[in-house]
């Protein structure tokens, strides 16, 4: 990948066009990250909508040791997305270029630590791995959050599906004369090529994961951190070269 593009893709300068590249590899590597999280201690990591359906249902039953185990899962999630913009505000008021690419590096070591902790502790009580992947899949969703104001989101899909719907309910109904709210515009249609794309990568990475862990075993995080490093690099780096050269 050319530098350029590299430092526009998580520097703090946006375009449209960069928040769309970005929001597809991230939609990428959670896919792959979700998948395999489930190969490898079978449960999800980034859908809180379960987890909280079934903190509910084991509530009910009494099972109040998973009860917890849920609890602290979502707190990881949010805690994770906490950090995030923590990480953004700081860096944004030293007016660092690297506002969105900081999240992405620790998003890389927490995926080479759910390696290394995987391969060390296999067979063993998993809980403290699904806390680290919900606290990884907050800290992304965050980031692509922020950047699009709300707009996208890529560790899970029931939102763009929804999108999806929503806008070619808009399409369809433009057809009727009677009907003004119906929007039959470049922007809709483009909307949905975005929102129809990062579902399809979210689905491409949830093979290439679930392939990955099931061959390789929980290395195939490497992979996925070095993706992470270099969409991040760029913008650090500047950072870096400008805190050792301040301007005179």
């Amino acid at each position: 990948m050319p530098l350029f593009y590299l430092r526009r893709l998580t520097g703090s300068q946006r375009s449209e066009k960069a928040n769309r590249h970005l929001a597809r590899y991230l939609a990428f590597i959670a896919g792959a990250t979700n998948a395999g999280g489930l190969l490898a201690v079978g449960h999800y990591t980034s859908h809180m909508s379960g987890i909280i359906s079934t903190m509910a249902d084991d509530f009910a039953l009494a099972r109040m040791r998973f009860v917890l185990d849920s609890f602290v899962s979502v707190l990881s999630f949010l805690t994770g997305a906490f950090l995030t913009t923590l990480l953004v505000r700081w860096a944004r008021s030293r007016r660092f270029e690297s506002e969105y690419a900081l999240p992405l590096i620790i998003e890389a070591g927490m995926l080479i630590a759910f390696g290394a902790r995987g391969r060390i502790f296999t067979g063993g009580r998993v809980m403290d791995i699904i806390v680290l992947l919900c606290f990884t899949m907050g800290l992304q969703n965050a980031i692509i959050s922020k950047i699009s104001d709300s707009v996208i989101r890529t560790t899970h899909l029931t939102g763009m599906v929804t999108d999806i719907g929503i806008a070619l309910g808009r399409i369809i109904s433009r057809q009727y004369r009677d009907d003004p709210g119906g929007i039959d515009s470049p922007q809709e249609w483009a909307k949905l090529r975005l929102l129809g794309s990062l579902i399809v990568l979210f689905f491409v990475g949830g093979v290439v994961g679930a392939l990955g862990f099931k061959y390789v075993g929980f290395l195939f995080t490497l992979p996925l951190a070095a993706i992470l490093v270099l969409l991040a690099a760029m913008p650090v780096v500047d950072d870096l070269n400008r805190t050792r050269h301040p301007a005179v």
